[in-house]
């Protein structure tokens, strides 16, 4: 009788306050979660998981010095990547974030991942500021996805940006290198040291805020990286 009672209040509180799919608005099924299984199958999937030479690996050859480079999905305006992404990063869904974390999350523990052998997650800083009006960096809950999918420890302390860069958007390519240029710096040298560690972001436009990154931890003594995002926006 109680479980009846549990489940007609369910039922009840999902008829005026629907769980529905972040892409599509319709109300969620049973075994659904974040998406519908629709709509979570018309992702376009970036496919760089499992190949070398993928056209992010491109974007850093003869720039940055990475192990692996991959994205989940390719990005397009309009699209339902974009909705997912915006409602991670302005809407406060953490929960887009450990969905798309454990679910790239299982694409990298294949063996013919590219991105292998990897020692510390690291997700890539927000300013203080940015931090405290947002309340929390977007990457985290999908770096925490990952750790907690791959089994490999993952730090938010190891790094830090030091300046508040002006936003990306409407900078062409090359001012893009150098709005980014020194904003960030290594907080933790302990974390990094010796290690392998995978550099993770929500989404890479021309890749120049994921090279100063990357290149601050080769800064740190026998250290490797590799590089994974949520999305990448095609050119």
């Amino acid at each position: 009788m109680r479980q009846t009672i549990i489940e007609y209040l369910t039922d009840l509180f999902d008829l005026f306050y629907p769980n529905v799919c972040v892409a599509c608005s319709g109300k969620l099924m049973s075994g659904e979660e974040v998406l519908c299984f629709k709509c979570e199958s018309e992702l376009p999937q970036s496919e760089h998981w499992n190949n070398p030479e993928n056209t992010l690996m491109k974007r850093f050859w003869g720039r940055v010095d990475v192990q692996g480079a991959a994205t989940l999905f390719q990005f397009q305006k309009g699209e339902n990547v974009q909705q997912l992404l915006h409602q991670l990063k302005y809407r406060g869904r953490k929960d887009v974030g450990d969905y798309l974390g454990k679910m790239f999350g299982h694409l990298l523990k294949q063996e013919n991942s590219v991105i292998k052998n990897i020692d510390l997650i690291v997700p890539v800083p927000l300013h203080w500021k940015k931090l405290k009006k947002r309340g929390y960096n977007q990457c985290d809950p999908f770096a925490e996805a990952l750790s907690t999918t791959l089994n490999i420890p993952w730090s938010s302390t190891a790094l830090e940006r030091v300046h508040e860069n002006v936003s990306q958007t409407g900078i062409n390519r090359f001012d893009r290198y150098g709005n980014v240029a020194h904003i960030f710096s290594v907080a933790d040298a302990t974390q990094l040291k010796g290690k392998h560690i995978l550099l993770v972001d929500d989404v890479v436009t021309t890749g120049a805020t994921a090279e100063a990154c990357l290149q601050t931890i080769l800064s740190v003594e026998n250290t490797k990286v590799s590089f994974a995002a949520i999305a990448v926006a095609l050119r």
